[in-house]
């Protein structure tokens, strides 16, 4: 593959620290959420993999629809991706994840073949496939 784009992030302080980008465009704050018992008030890892997943997949879909001829607005696209931290027996961690996509203009099965194909192109689809249990749902308006 050829690299065409690449950032690197810095994290101090784990959990409850700062993250920052190399380029100074992400510098965040991040805590421990106030539901696992930390002190909450900033972003956490599960948020920002939920953002960067919605965002990256609402691209594909807008991709997948020119390459279908059935292209929409960029408006007309919204991804919800929801991310879940699940603990396990032995103590490890994992995460799984839903995407709900919403698209308006086109029929049910006009959507899903759009979503399917956005599957197939999305980077962060292709580095979770097999890892990460992800639903998938579709909406049309």
């Amino acid at each position: 593959m050829n690299v065409v784009y690449s950032t690197t992030v810095s994290s101090v302080g784990g959990r409850d620290g700062t993250i920052r980008s190399d380029d100074g465009m992400l510098d965040l704050k991040v805590a421990m959420p106030h539901s696992l018992g930390g002190a909450g008030g900033a972003t956490n890892p599960e948020q920002l993999f939920a953002a960067g997943y919605a965002a990256c997949f609402a691209d594909a879909v807008m991709q997948a629809t020119r390459n279908n001829g059935h292209e929409v607005l960029e408006q007309d696209i919204e991804v919800v991706a929801e991310v879940d931290l699940e603990a396990s027996f032995d103590g490890s961690f994992g995460l799984a994840l839903s995407l709900i996509v919403v698209i308006a203009g086109v029929g049910q099965k006009i959507a899903e073949q759009i979503v399917h194909a956005a599957n197939a192109i999305c980077p962060y689809s292709n580095a979770v496939r097999g890892n990460i249990n992800v639903a998938i749902s579709v909406v049309t308006r």
